[in-house]
């Protein structure tokens, strides 16, 4: 198991659990790094001096026992001055960049995924997905983030092909351009394991595919639960560890403070 995990929500965004609950969940996991990344995106945003000031505390109160650290989801489309003294970013897109008079999200229902669609591409999917990774690619760019989250994240309701084919030339062909400009500007992905824990989908993101392409294109990984409660925290995160494995990944990086009190990355292997 890789001993950290850095795309965590509490009760100061959209989570279930207080940030002191998950911070005793992951000690008594036995973690020994936890990163905060609450979200600032035009759905959901944080009173960011109050965060800061929380999680501030708890790094003095678990200093010598674990390290804590103080980030943020970043969204591809929202202002990236919002977060100031943010120690690590993930640069995230849950929105398409389209003027329509529904849910511009992409992860928040079946339902609205499938009204998006119909009302800003007009049925047309590969439309939608081409539009989706257009703007990820840009997510380093907009955000500066120390890495990207959830990547294929258009993919979230789509377990089964409900919506679209994964595996076709045209769904990944915009998705492997997005994630080859990303890897050529050295920004490491997250295999994130959040909706496979929340039983959503039965991989992490990214897809096998996309997750053997990233290792063929000598790209790096952190593993991360993108937890909302203390129960979830350390959810999948091993087979999340064993599945980037299997594509070809021998180590990942975790994020820790230097003795500057900087932060810096780290590669632990995946594995023994």
């Amino acid at each position: 198991m890789v001993r950290a995990n850095f795309h965590t929500h509490t009760t100061l965004c959209d989570g279930e659990s207080t940030p002191q609950e998950m911070a005793e969940a992951a000690l008594g996991n036995g973690l020994l790094a936890l990163g905060f990344s609450g979200h600032m995106d035009r759905d959901i945003h944080m009173h960011w001096d109050a965060y800061v000031a929380e999680i501030r505390r708890l790094q003095v109160e678990y200093r010598g026992r674990m390290d804590i650290l103080l980030g943020v989801e970043l969204d591809t489309l929202y202002d990236p001055d919002c977060c100031p003294g943010a120690e690590f970013r993930i640069g995230s897109t849950h929105f398409v960049d389209v003027d329509v008079p529904c849910e511009a999200a992409v992860d928040w229902s079946p339902e609205k995924l499938e009204t998006l669609c119909r009302v800003a591409f007009g049925g047309n999917w590969m439309a939608f997905v081409r539009a989706y990774y257009e703007l990820e690619a840009m997510t380093h760019d907009r955000t500066e983030c120390t890495f990207v989250g959830h990547f294929d994240l258009v993919s979230k309701f789509n377990e089964g092909g409900r919506f679209f084919d994964e595996t076709s030339v045209a769904y990944l062909s915009p998705a492997l351009e997005a994630m080859e400009y990303l890897v050529r500007e050295g920004v490491p992905f997250e295999v994130n394991c959040g909706a496979m824990a929340c039983g959503v989908r039965s991989q992490p993101y990214p897809r096998r595919e996309l997750l053997r392409a990233l290792y063929e294109m000598g790209g790096s990984i952190l593993v991360n639960s993108d937890a909302h409660s203390a129960g979830l925290l350390c959810a999948k995160l091993d087979e999340g560890a064993r599945f980037a494995a299997s594509c070809g990944f021998k180590s990942a990086l975790v994020l820790e403070h230097d003795a500057r009190g900087g932060v810096a990355m780290r590669e632990v292997p995946l594995e023994g």
